[in-house]
This record gives structure tokens, sequence and C-alpha cells, in this order.
């Protein structure tokens, strides 16, 4: 089952209309645009899909609509996760997640929980999960690291939970991490950035928010890492080092949207708290793509 995920995995934004509302055009456009460029499977509701700011209905239309413009062409992954541990585990009951292939669950945020009550909260999880669980690891946004002998106890403890996106930017755990896991437990790099490090390390692959714009790019850089072939995937990687730091210089995805409005494929809309980069930053990323459009 974890064979599925290996490869390019797409962050995919949720498009808005100036309105507010979701763009459901937009969204389709995105969604061929990504399966066009050989990515292997999508992640909707995530960080990028800006998943805080939706309703319950439109967390409902938005895997719904992911799934039926897929149309089981590549897995569709939901994100689903929080810090209360009962209101998921809720949720993973009542969502029909028919057509999903996994649900990506965030480490609980604010609450700062123990390894021990980390532990917990996703044995709980994948107790009451009917599809695979890929633990999400991101302390920069939640202030709460999943460490590698936690990631590990679960990976042993639960045959559900299938891998782990590794997005601490801390080498020394993700390598602790591939050097112990059950055989067809993977380890997906949750950074642009380090992506071939992770992968020269025996990881998996890469859920990238740069796939949104960049699929081609992305998918063919991870498939030279996993042949080894490091030299080429070295030469794309370095040809977007600017324009993965500028992705995230004034919040993600204001940064992608931006290069997906540039492209003429969304509008850079997004919700309060985040806002569209500013004018400076417009012209940065603009001369980023010009730059990589000359090859």
């Amino acid at each position: 089952m974890s064979e599925r995920f290996k490869g390019t995995g797409v962050a995919i934004i949720t498009p808005f209309h100036d309105s507010g509302n979701i763009d459901f055009g937009s969204f389709e456009k995105i969604i061929e645009h990504i399966i066009s460029g050989g990515v292997n499977y999508i992640v909707a509701l995530g960080t990028t899909g800006e998943s805080v700011t939706l309703s319950r209905d439109e967390k409902v239309a938005v895997l719904e609509f992911v799934v039926e413009i897929v149309n089981k062409r590549i897995p569709v992954i939901a994100g689903l996760g929080g810090n209360n541990t009962q209101e998921i585990v809720n949720c993973v009951r009542n969502t029909d997640l028919k057509g999903i292939a996994a649900i990506l669950s965030v480490s609980p945020y604010y609450n700062k929980p123990t390894q021990r009550g980390l532990f917990q909260h996703y044995k709980a999880i994948a107790t009451w999960c009917p599809v695979p669980v890929i633990l999400y690891n991101v302390p920069g946004r939640t202030a709460s690291n999943i460490t590698a002998e936690t990631c590990l106890d679960l990976a042993h403890a639960c045959d559900n939970i299938v891998a782990i996106k590794e997005a601490s930017g801390d080498l020394s755990q993700i390598m602790k991490i591939i050097k112990d896991k059950p055989e067809n437990f993977l380890v997906i790099s949750g950074d642009d950035m380090l992506t071939i490090p992770v992968v020269a390390a025996g990881g998996s692959g890469v859920i990238s928010v740069l796939a949104n714009a960049f699929p081609v790019q992305c998918s063919e850089l991870v498939s030279q890492a996993l042949k080894n072939n490091f030299k080429s995937a070295r030469e794309i990687q370095f040809r977007f080092l600017e324009i993965i730091e500028l992705l995230f210089t004034e919040g993600n995805p204001s940064g992608v949207k931006e290069m997906l409005s540039l492209m003429n494929i969304c509008h850079n809309n997004v919700r309060l708290p985040l806002v569209p980069v500013s004018r400076t930053m417009h012209t940065r990323i603009q001369k980023a793509m010009e730059e990589i459009a000359k090859g």
C-alpha cells in the first residue's frame, strides 16, 4: 500500500474567487495541470490548501471535488489533523473516505503535548481510521516535534501508519527514522529544498508546494534522485533554489498562488490572516520565473 506514496506528491492549493468563495473552475485547471505534469499523488486540505480557514462544509466539498476530477488517475490524500484528538477521531469516523487513499495528519499544535501524548494521539487516530495514516511533523508550525523514537514506536505499533511527512528540517532526525523504520514505512520530505538529501538518505520522495506551479520539473527531480542520478537531480534543484525560497518568504501559499496567477491558472487570493504577496515580492517572483523560462 505504501508504494502508492512514493515519488512526488503535491500539497495542492485551494483557489478562491475575489469574493472569497472557492473557485472550482480554477481548481480543476490546477488539478489537470499537476496530473499532466506527472506527479504521483495529490494531498488536499493540507497547510498549503489553507484548510484551517475552510468550514466543515467547504472541506467536504473540496474532497468530493478533488476525488471526482482526479477520477482515480492518481491517489488522493486528505489532510485530516488537529489538536483535539477526539474531534479528529469523530471526523475520521464520520467522513466519507471513499476515493481517499490515505489521510495526512498534522501533529497537534498549540497544546504542546509530550511524546507520550503524541504517541497516544496518533494511536487513537490509527485505531479508528479505515485508510492508511501518514504522520506530518512540522514543528516550525506546531511547536511540537515528533521525535525519531516516537515516530518509530508508532510505525512499529500501528500497521496502518505507513509514512511520515518530515518537515522538521533536521536531517539527523530524519536519518535516524530511515535507519530503523519498518521496511515498508516511507519517509517523505516535507520541504522542497531538502528533497535530494532526504532521498539520498533513503527517503521516498517529497510532498511539494513548488509542484503546484512546476509539476514536470519537480517530478523529474524526484525521479532522477530515486534512480540515484543525483547529478541530474541537482541540476534541476539548483535552477529552482531562488524560487523555492521565494515561495515561503511572505507566507505559504501566498508565494505559490502568486506564481500560479502569473501563469494564468488562478487568482492570487488567500484568506485572512494570510494576505497576497507584496508588490516587491511579486516583482521578484516574476523575475525568477522569467529566468527559469529561459532555461
